[in-house]
């Protein structure tokens, strides 16, 4: 929890491409962090211990033994703050983005185009959970 006692929602927009959610995220009762960077975005997990992170599954080839830099952004998370991931992907990239899922668990997968419906219906979901 935050200082304003909101849960802490941290949007990680690297490429975007697809509305500002923000609105919608602070409509449903959420303090929102708003970085452009996975290595920006470790640094706020820190300081802020999210309850929902929402980041995009941006797959990078040339990485040897990852598929993205959401691996490193949940690895970061561990013993730091429980928070649920929200991941924005394109459908292209489903066999890289099952693989990264054997790993990595996620509240929600949500494809690109994002229907903003659907968001809300999961973080709804989730700010019941967290109550």
């Amino acid at each position: 929890m935050s200082v304003s006692n909101k849960p802490v929602l941290l949007s990680i927009i690297e490429f975007g491409g697809y509305p500002d959610f923000a609105s919608l995220y602070e409509s449903l009762g959420f303090q929102v962090e708003k970085t452009d960077s996975v290595r920006k975005a470790v640094k706020l997990i820190r300081s802020h211990k999210p309850s929902v992170m929402v980041a995009e599954f941006n797959f990078q080839s040339d990485f040897r033994d990852r598929t993205s830099s959401l691996e490193t952004l949940l690895s970061s998370t561990q013993g730091v703050t429980d928070v649920s991931m929200i991941v924005f992907y394109e459908k292209e990239f489903e066999p890289q983005y099952q693989r990264f899922l054997q790993t990595f668990h996620v509240a929600a997968s949500l494809t690109f185009p994002v229907d903003e419906g659907e968001l809300r219906s999961v973080l709804q979901n989730i700010s019941n959970k967290i109550g």
